[in-house]
């Protein structure tokens, strides 16, 4: 249900640009990830690193990035892989990193940490890390258009007890003209994994850049303000951006105005949809007419007229992609959610059946086909997804979410219930299965218990029950 649909990477991650690079327009796009877990000073290996960067790098790959990953790699072994990234870029082409794990801040720069670094003072980060300003200098010497830093390493490490003589977090980067960079968090502060196999921050980068028709820069703003919200504001994303040109994170996206992004936040973020239906309807989508209160009911939509969907400027882009070439699988499963985005389900889930056929273990194109199904009504055949999902995926919270959603569609609340306890296992802060556990609840009878889920869910994102009706449960 999470059509992260998670909302949804990057980093990073649907990535293509849009409008005055050439060379970008031609798919010169560029991405090096980087999870590093395993640092011998750490009392144990860090749980998010890998499994962030592996989905990273899948998300990337939807969109045509030619992507590298790498995992706990040495000093030597990371200064290679940036040797080879800057080996690539082409000029005008779009260039992005991503990295998950220790970071230290020296001297006013921001350092990414080998798991092989022996650091012991403050001179040993500068000898030891990869200064982040070198890394994005380089890449604009090179004469990439687009530089993209996504650093998810705002981790209390355990170098900080060996010197005092730097600050905790990270430090703002001085980039060139033409970057984004975000911060899992703010300046100088510092944050703890949250015990899950994947971190705040990357679980709503995923879903954001997953959501049609956004400007790259509109798309980390929603980033900062998901985790923003989930986190209660204790965890605020650090983001600077000095683009000089449209760029999206959804292929053919056409340029419209970005949401000026704001370094700090001074004031509570407003409501958001929720973070499990947030893929599901782009702000400018159409909205499903809400259904009788029927909770097996299929949701029914306004049928979008088919030239009108043909004309979409991302539509028209993988529907030529896939003209040239029909088992583009990545293509199919892009437009695949941009008919679901927009309502146009059954056209959705014809494009996650040919996704699905060429990729019978594409996780994510299950649990979104799983997705439309429940909304559509077919239950049966949406469990048969999600089961399949989790089959290959035991742990995946986004198809935990979706099958609690079916189970509770279906009637089968304390299924249901299960469900969204394992989800919000994994992730606390899921506010779309806290609301569905509290249905669910309510409906076999413990209304007290499932009121205080409602309420709380209610109290983390206002819009969680008008999303649920939605999408036929009330």
């Amino acid at each position: 249900m999470r059509i992260r649909l998670a909302l949804l990477l990057a980093f990073a991650i649907s990535v293509m640009p849009v409008a005055s690079s050439d060379a970008a327009d031609r798919g010169d796009r560029f991405a090096l990830v980087i999870g590093n877990s395993k640092y011998p000073d750490a009392e144990a290996p860090l749980k998010e690193p890998i499994n962030d960067a592996r989905d990273v790098a899948t998300e990337l790959k939807r969109n045509g990035f030619n992507v590298e990953i790498g995992e706990n790699l040495s000093g030597d072994a990371m200064r290679r892989a940036f040797d080879r990234l800057y080996g690539r870029i082409k000029p005008g082409s779009v260039s992005l990193i991503f990295f998950s794990g220790f970071g230290i801040q020296s001297n006013r720069q921001s350092f990414l940490i080998p798991v092989d670094a022996q650091i012991w003072t403050e001179a040993d980060v500068r000898r030891d890390g990869i200064s982040l300003e070198t890394v994005l200098g380089e890449i604009n010497n090179r004469g990439a258009g687009v530089k993209i830093a996504l650093v998810d390493a705002s981790r209390r490490n355990p170098f900080e007890r060996r010197f005092r003589s730097f600050s905790a977090g990270l430090a703002p980067v001085i980039a060139p003209n033409g970057t984004l960079v975000m911060y899992s968090a703010a300046l100088s502060s510092v944050i703890s994994d949250n015990g899950s196999d994947h971190s705040l921050f990357v679980q709503q980068l995923l879903k954001e850049t997953r959501v049609p028709e956004l400007m790259a820069e509109e798309t980390l703003n929603r980033t900062r303000v998901g985790v923003t919200r989930a986190s209660a504001g204790e965890q605020v994303p650090w983001i600077s951006s000095s683009l000089a040109e449209n760029f999206s994170f959804t292929p053919g996206t056409a340029a419209r105005p970005a949401t000026p992004v704001i370094a700090t936040l001074s004031a509570p973020p407003q409501p958001s949809p929720s973070p499990s239906l947030v893929l599901q309807q782009s702000p400018s989508s159409p909205k499903p007419e809400i259904p009788p209160a029927d909770q097996k009911a299929a949701v029914k939509t306004e049928k979008l007229p088919v030239l009108a969907l043909a004309d979409d400027p991302t539509i028209r882009n993988l529907t030529a992609r896939l003209a040239d070439n029909p088992d583009d699988q990545n293509a199919l499963y892009r437009r695949g959610q941009v008919y679901a985005s927009k309502g146009a389900y059954d056209l959705a889930i014809k494009d996650f059946d040919g996704s699905i056929r060429l990729n019978p273990k594409d996780v994510e194109a299950l649990n979104y086909r799983c997705w439309a199904r429940t909304v559509t009504g077919d239950l049966k055949a949406a469990l048969k997804d999600c089961n399949e999902a989790l089959r290959l995926r035991p742990n995946f919270v986004d198809a935990l979410d979706s099958r609690g959603l079916v189970n509770l569609k279906s009637g089968m609340t304390k299924n249901a219930v299960a469900d969204f306890d394992a989800a919000l296992k994994i992730n606390p802060r899921l506010t779309s299965s806290l609301y569905g556990r509290g249905l669910a609840k309510k409906r076999n009878g413990a209304t007290a218990d499932g009121d205080l889920d409602i309420a709380n869910a209610k109290a983390m994102d206002p819009n969680i029950a008008k999303e649920y009706a939605d999408y036929g449960v009330r």
